[in-house]
């Protein structure tokens, strides 16, 4: 009995540890956001900032508001990233999981080979067909480049939900009454509604923290995301460290939140996906 619960013990200490050593940064990058800029190289560095202050959020949430119309198009990319990839995989997963489809093997493979390009490849290709049907520096063109780590991942998540659900469902719903559109919205997604949470929060993620296609398409301030308005107080003779954390704190915080408040429903839902292939 004691030592079992010396085990248990050691592995809570352990956790413990690990989970300071990963959350560090998130306190050091809060932590910079309120401390002054003459304190900021202070040798060695104060663990604790010891005059803090809000001057960096008052400064760029408050006097200047540009942070806020960034914040705006953030969120416009990463709902409608979000919206779209969930449109356009609930069928298509459908689809690969539930109808007799010749080719299936090589359409997984093909959706798990762009779903690993890396963004910096498709970067500038992007940018060339896109700047001859003028998709550059509006929101449709961001989404739409968004969509293409986004689709690949949603799809293949997706899939095992319906692989694990009865044969039977939708025959069932028809004897009662239903046709193929209503036993698969009222039937079927209701039952995969784990997997429809898991793939929303990860989509909305794909867009909210987009910097590549985000660089290589737009031009101008009035469709760019956070994650390029984070890059103007990294200069040519320095950077404000301090205004830098305290945007960064404010872009981090929808995602912490989100997973807090959704942390149930994303690990069950990558646990059940994970289920069946």
């Amino acid at each position: 009995m004691a030592e079992s619960r010396w085990r248990s013990s050691g592995a809570t200490l352990i956790a413990v540890l690990i989970m300071i050593v990963f959350l560090f940064p998130v306190y050091w990058m809060a932590k910079t956001s309120v401390t002054p800029i003459t304190e900021l190289y202070h040798n060695p560095p104060h663990i604790v900032p010891v005059k803090a202050t809000l001057d960096s959020y008052i400064n760029n949430f408050i006097r200047n508001k540009d942070m806020i119309g960034y914040i705006g198009n953030s969120v416009i990319i990463a709902v409608g990233t979000m919206l779209l990839s969930l449109l356009l995989a609930v069928p298509a997963a459908y689809a690969l999981a539930r109808l007799s489809i010749k080719g299936k093997a090589v359409i997984m493979i093909l959706l798990l080979s762009i779903q690993m390009l890396p963004g910096i490849m498709m970067a500038m290709p992007l940018f060339m067909m896109f700047s001859k049907v003028n998709l550059t520096d509006n929101f449709v063109g961001l989404i739409f480049a968004d969509l293409i780590h986004a689709l690949p991942f949603a799809i293949i998540t997706l899939r095992p939900f319906f692989l694990s659900l009865p044969g039977g469902l939708e025959e069932a719903a028809m004897i009662d009454g239903c046709n193929k559109f209503t036993s698969f919205t009222r039937i079927i997604l209701p039952l995969v509604t784990p997997g429809l949470l898991t793939v929303a929060v990860f989509c909305f993620l794909f867009g909210w923290g987009d910097f590549i296609f985000a660089l290589t398409l737009t031009t101008g301030n009035s469709v760019r995301p956070l994650t390029l308005g984070l890059y103007r107080f990294i200069g040519q003779y320095g950077t404000e460290w301090n205004n830098l954390m305290a945007v960064a704190t404010l872009a981090a915080l929808p995602i912490i939140v989100i997973f807090i408040s959704m942390q149930k429903y994303v690990v069950g839902g990558m646990t059940a996906g994970s289920m069946k292939d």
